[in-house]
């Protein structure tokens, strides 16, 4: 069931999240992503140490990808956000699932059961219950950003599964996507300047990176090693996980449209898991650069 790593995932982020929300008062989007980028390649630096492993691959080419197409995403995302509302950048962002189910149908060529087709269908409207994005007519250029950003975000999940599949540590995969997220957040900081970490914000900087680096860890094996079309749809799980931090930390109130959202979401994640075929998903072919 290692799909169901795709739960923590969605629980991790959104602590994270949280975290974000609090630390954003003293600190750029830019050094967010800096600071949880050193942490999480420090983490996994750390982890193949310890499990005689090194940061040597024979695989760069498509570390590369992953990690520029994992940044391009962050950052189109981040644009949506400035130009959006929150909900709206954010449902945006969430199409990702379904760009999921193209792509790996396309490209590695898995079989989708129907149940899970619909279970991926499901848990995107439940998202578009709870978040109820709108769009005005001056926003569309930044909606088509954000849509942008789901489907970048597939090319990064497809490159991960084949860096796990050809064998390649999941810390390894963590620490080069790090890599290229800490030298894209350097650029990005480039025309600003940098805010000074204090005893009064570093708890905030430190749930940023700690969770955000559980949820990385989490969602590589979840994609590398679980049904793809399974991960999809329970990746939904973090937008309810998010509802509920806001609920009980920020005092958010949901009407009873929202109500019904997470109901299909928790739905979608309980038919995607009682669906996935019992035998072993077929391994899609992976080209060594």
């Amino acid at each position: 069931m290692q799909s169901l790593w795709m739960v923590v995932a969605g629980f991790a982020f959104a602590l994270m999240g949280a975290c974000v929300k609090y630390a954003a008062a003293d600190f750029s989007a830019a050094e967010l992503v800096f600071w949880r980028s050193l942490a999480s390649m420090a983490a996994s630096a750390a982890l193949l140490a310890r499990a005689g492993a090194g940061l040597a691959t024979t695989r760069f080419g498509v570390h590369a990808h992953r990690g520029v197409s994992g940044f391009v995403s962050l950052f189109m995302f981040f644009h949506a956000l400035m130009h959006l509302p929150v909900a709206t950048a954010t449902a945006l962002n969430y199409t990702s699932p379904l760009f999921v189910a193209v792509l790996f149908t396309l490209l590695a060529r898995e079989r989708i059961r129907t149940l899970l087709a619909g279970a991926v269908a499901l848990g995107f409207v439940g998202t578009i219950l709870l978040l109820r994005p709108t769009i005005a007519p001056e926003q569309l250029w930044p909606a088509l950003i954000g849509l942008a950003s789901g489907a970048v975000s597939a090319v990064a999940y497809w490159n991960v599964r084949q860096l796990v599949q050809a064998d390649e540590p999941e810390q390894r995969v963590v620490f080069y996507f790090a890599l290229f997220c800490a030298a894209g957040a350097l650029v990005w900081m480039l025309p600003q300047g940098w805010t000074a970490v204090t005893a009064d914000n570093v708890a905030m900087l430190a749930g940023v990176a700690v969770f955000g680096t559980a949820g990385q860890m989490a969602l590589t094996r979840a994609y590398g090693k679980g049904p793809a079309i399974v991960t999809a749809a329970l990746s939904y799980s973090g937008i309810v996980f998010a509802a509920i931090l806001g609920i009980v930390l920020f005092g958010d109130r949901l009407p009873l449209v929202a109500w019904i959202g997470i109901a299909l979401i928790v739905a979608a994640g309980i038919i995607a898991v009682q669906a996935q075929p019992r035998e072993r998903d077929a391994t899609p072919q992976v080209v060594n650069d």
